[in-house]
């Protein structure tokens, strides 16, 4: 296999037809980075606008529990053109108003929505935001889509970035195994699953007394598990997925349990309300204090398995020894970097120095975006 090219060289040998590009480029040798922006500012037109992303929002000043389907906020079906997709949690906060209804939106607007309408902890949502931004997101325009690709995020970045949405599989939070949506691999992996939300139901039946707990919770994670590996022969189960599986399934009590009620147990109306119909049960108060991956780590307890694929078709699920696995958080960052980001902008020049935490990826996103930006303008 012959080896790859630099970013810049492909980009350059992609756009050598596209007459509107057609200008002559000056040496950006030893320019600095804030030179190289001014010149960017000075060379965009009409259809390539590239945002500046502003820093993060801090926390909320009041981050106790309050009504949030409140008047400001009524539920309004999706309209046609507006995008939903695997999370019920987004699509929930879309259909407030919480997030742009139309499903395209900024990290400031993402870190804000989910601090406004669910108590996401500060540190959380810049992390998640910015971690999905870098592999899901237009790094260009600073939008991204809470669901498939959309021409709303505006020009895609240089090849092979995608801009493809949270819907991407198996490169940001989104993968296989998930307790509402199918695998990529067989069929649709955005939309709702009636056949996997009966089966919620009826774990939360039997395992619950009718409501989804974190008994519920790991019953059900190690069912899907077990179903992937017996019907995805390409089911991956590795980082930064090994990590979002557990946290969605402690997240769906964390988020969606009404804030006044200190049982943390979800009945089956309130789980079909969110998860179903995309929609804040009546009167529902947000968590009392900001939350986190709080019961992940018990849920991944109850059935430990390591992180792992099917190498050879279904049930031959084998441990990537390669992969972090629950422990080993800075691994998994390093690998999330380094097999996720790195395959999308394979020359980053800027992600060295391993920092843990949202500063450190809003960091490496501004720095991928300095290498977009050239292999677009250079």
């Amino acid at each position: 296999m012959p080896r790859s090219k630099p970013l810049p060289t492909l980009i350059l040998l992609l756009l050598s037809a596209v007459s509107h590009f057609a200008f002559a480029l000056p040496s950006f040798e030893g320019l600095s980075e804030r030179d190289f922006e001014d010149y960017i500012a000075s060379r965009q037109t009409a259809d390539t606008q590239v945002a500046d992303p502003p820093p993060p929002p801090g926390p909320l000043a009041f981050s106790g529990s309050k009504l949030v389907y409140d008047p400001a906020h009524p539920w309004i079906a999706p309209q046609a053109g507006d995008i939903r997709g695997p999370c019920p949690a987004l699509n929930t906060l879309a259909n407030h108003g919480y997030l742009p209804r139309d499903g395209i939106a900024t990290p400031t607007q993402l870190i804000n929505g989910v601090q406004e309408g669910l108590n996401l902890e500060n540190a959380v949502a810049i992390f998640v935001t910015y971690a999905a931004m870098l592999v899901d997101g237009n790094l260009l325009t600073n939008k991204i889509s809470i669901g498939r690709k959309s021409p709303k995020t505006g020009p895609d970045p240089p090849l092979p970035a995608t801009a493809g949405g949270l819907s991407t599989p198996g490169l940001g939070p989104e993968g296989d195994a998930s307790l509402t949506r199918g695998d990529a691999a067989l069929g649709d992996n955005d939309s709702f699953d009636q056949i996997l939300f009966d089966q919620f139901i009826d774990f939360s039946n039997r395992h619950g007394g009718g409501y989804y707990n974190l008994t519920v919770a790991a019953e059900l994670r190690w069912a899907r598990i077990q179903q992937s590996i017996a019907t995805n022969p390409t089911f991956s189960f590795v980082a930064p997925r090994y990590f979002t599986a557990y946290a969605e399934s402690a997240l769906i009590i964390n988020a969606f349990v009404d804030g006044r009620n200190t049982s943390r147990h979800l009945s089956i109306a309130d789980a079909t309300s969110f998860i179903k119909s995309n929609q804040f049960p009546q009167g529902f108060f947000r968590a009392p204090q900001p939350i986190g991956n709080d019961g992940a780590a018990q849920i991944f307890g109850a059935h430990q398995i390591p992180p792992g694929s099917n190498t050879n078709g279904v049930n031959t699920y084998t441990p990537d020894p390669n992969s972090a696995n629950l422990a080993q958080f800075c691994l998994m960052y390093e690998h999330f970097v380094e097999r996720s980001v790195k395959r999308l902008y394979p020359n980053p020049t800027a992600i060295q120095g391993w920092l843990y935490g949202g500063a450190a990826l809003r960091a490496a996103l501004m720095r991928v975006r300095i290498d977009a930006l050239r292999g677009i303008y250079v």
